[in-house]
Order: C-alpha cells, then sequence, then structure tokens
C-alpha cells in the first residue's frame, strides 16, 4: 500500500513541480500574467488551475496519513503565485517522506470514512486508494495539466509522467 500511494504521489508531486516551473518560464517568455494560468479553468463550471494544484496537494496528503492511520496536515487555500504553489508542494511531499512502510502494515483492511456529498462512506483501504483517492488525485493533476496545455505551455506525456 505503501509504494502504491506514498511513492506514486510522491513521483507525479515532483513532476508536477517541474510543470509549474515550466508555466512560470512560459509567462516570463510569453509576457503574459501569472494570474492568467494561475485563475485559468477548462470550463466556467470547472475549478481553476491553483485550486487543481491544492487538490492534487491535499489528494496525496489526505490518502497518505489515512492509509497511514495518522491525521494530515491542514494546509490554508491561499497560495496565490507560482511560488506558493511550489513551497505546497515542497510542504506535501516533506509530509509524504515522513511516513513509513510500517504504518501502512494493515492499511488494506483498514477502515477509511471519508465525508462524501456530505455523507459518511466507508471504505476498506484498497478499495478506497483504488476506487476513490487515486482516481482523484490523477483527475485534478490532469485537469491542472490540461489547463495549462490549452493555454500554450509547451508540455508533452512526459512532463506528466514526471520524466523531466
Amino acid at each position: 500500500m505503501f509504494d502504491n500511494s506514498v511513492t506514486v504521489f510522491d513521483n507525479f508531486l515532483k513532476g508536477l513541480a517541474a510543470i509549474l516551473r515550466k508555466a512560470e518560464a512560459h509567462c516570463e517568455a510569453k509576457k503574459i500574467e501569472p494570474d492568467a494560468l494561475l485563475t485559468a479553468r477548462l470550463f466556467p463550471d470547472m475549478l481553476n488551475f491553483t485550486r487543481q494544484v491544492q487538490l492534487v496537494s491535499d489528494f496525496a496528503k489526505g490518502t497518505g496519513a489515512r492509509l497511514a492511520g495518522i491525521a494530515a496536515p491542514s494546509f490554508p487555500d491561499e497560495e496565490k503565485t507560482f511560488a506558493e504553489l511550489q513551497t505546497r508542494i515542497a510542504k506535501t511531499r516533506d509530509f509524504l517522506a515522513t511516513l513509513k512502510k510500517e504504518q501502512f502494515a494493515d492499511a488494506a483492511t483498514r477502515p477509511i470514512t471519508i465525508k462524501v456529498g456530505g455523507q459518511d462512506m466507508t471504505f476498506a483501504g484498497a478499495t478506497y486508494l483504488a476506487g476513490y483517492a487515486m482516481p482523484n488525485f490523477f483527475f485534478h493533476l490532469t485537469t491542472a495539466y490540461d489547463i495549462l496545455r490549452h493555454n500554450g505551455v509547451e508540455l508533452g506525456k512526459r512532463d506528466y509522467m514526471g520524466r523531466v
């Protein structure tokens, strides 16, 4: 469970940090106000880029903590710049680095209860990871990538996969 969660999250968070650096460089090179990308969304009823990055962080730290049986750190959603988003990603990775494989010994069967649509839902850890947490993590990561790509940031699959 540790390898299928924490290790994966860390790799993709590292890639997301690299993507943010490319987005910031794109703004500088094209003389675009960073806020144009930070507040961009794919469609008016979707969350903006900054919120997508915050949710990637939330799913990584929250899932790691729940599977380890500990409380997740709380980060206020106040980021307004690429630098602040980089700090959030770094803090998330730092938290994940504190988690130990031993904490995940019974994670596959540990009951995980979360609120979904205002209702409590309980999953076995393995079901929570595969059927809820990972899909949400990757949904928000992909949406963040797509917002930047849609706005002209030169990114490719290698960037998304964290192999930059």
